[in-house]
């Protein structure tokens, strides 16, 4: 699905029963970063809320839903990066709520207590691994260490099978679109170096780049794709690149990532980085 620009600079985008798209475009970036909004009954979660540049275009969505900050008890960082967290001290003045919280890894809590002290940190370890909203909608959370930090993890929704992974499924993007059209010729490939359709946009490429820069290593790479594969997933949302919504495109990119040689410090040694 494609809409023109002005409708994403001002419109939340519906991806799931309760779930929005809130994130922002800018035909000049290269990477796109996409929060997510989780409206449950009267309560809400926001999953990786953005920069503090983006702060205005996340938070008018938000209000857009018809959702009240107020309404926002709990705000979810999968990993501490500023382009996740840089808004947090905005967020925590328009919510404005004594009972707002963060959930995120101890490891990542050391670094986002530098955004800001205010608000309790909560270490989903010592949540039983799960978060539920006072309907009973659960939202679990599965830790994929080294992807690409010591305290990154995944959150999946149980309810509607939406997997948020964070910089996992991430990519770089010169052509985005916020759902993924992965071509057959693409679901079919075995080595995209070898690609006979290289001219046109590839977001397999992107996607192979991405976590060959970002991600530290094939083995902190396969144990996390490892833990996915367990998850029965109908949409991936990733908070860079694209959102996966084939049963068919999660399992052609976890094959195609499988087949990348080099990761992280490897990929930087290697011939190919050269």
């Amino acid at each position: 699905m494609k809409f023109d620009s002005q409708y994403f600079e001002k419109e939340a985008v519906s991806i799931a029963e309760g779930i929005y798209w809130i994130g922002y475009v800018d035909e000049n970036r290269k990477l796109h970063c996409n929060p997510y909004l989780i409206i449950e009954g009267d309560e809400a979660v926001l999953i990786d809320g953005g920069n503090r540049d983006d702060f205005s275009n996340v938070m008018l969505k938000i209000l857009r839903t018809g959702l009240k900050p107020s309404q926002i008890t709990r705000l979810i960082y999968q990993h501490y990066d500023p382009d996740l967290c840089g808004s947090i001290p905005q967020l925590e003045a328009i919510i404005n709520n004594d009972n707002l919280k963060i959930i995120s890894h101890a490891d990542n809590n050391v670094f986002i207590h530098y955004y800001s002290a205010k608000t309790e940190k909560l270490d989903f370890c010592d949540m039983d691994y799960h978060f539920d909203f006072s309907t009973g909608r659960r939202l679990e959370f599965y830790p994929t260490p080294y992807c690409h930090e010591s305290g990154s993890f995944i959150t999946y929704d149980t309810q509607t099978k939406t997997l948020f992974t964070s910089d996992l499924f991430g990519s770089y993007d010169e052509h985005w679109a916020l759902f993924m059209d992965l071509k057959d010729f693409c679901r079919e490939c075995t080595d995209i170096s070898l690609c006979t359709h290289r001219e046109i946009n590839c977001p397999v490429e992107g996607i192979v780049k991405f976590h060959q820069k970002i991600m530290t290593s094939n083995r902190a790479l396969a144990n996390s794709l490892v833990v996915i594969e367990k998850l029965d997933i109908e949409r991936i949302a990733p908070q860079h690149g694209s959102i996966i919504t084939k049963k068919d495109e999660v399992k052609a990119i976890i094959h195609h990532l499988r087949a990348v040689k080099n990761i992280g410090i490897d990929w930087l040694l290697s011939e190919e980085f050269k």
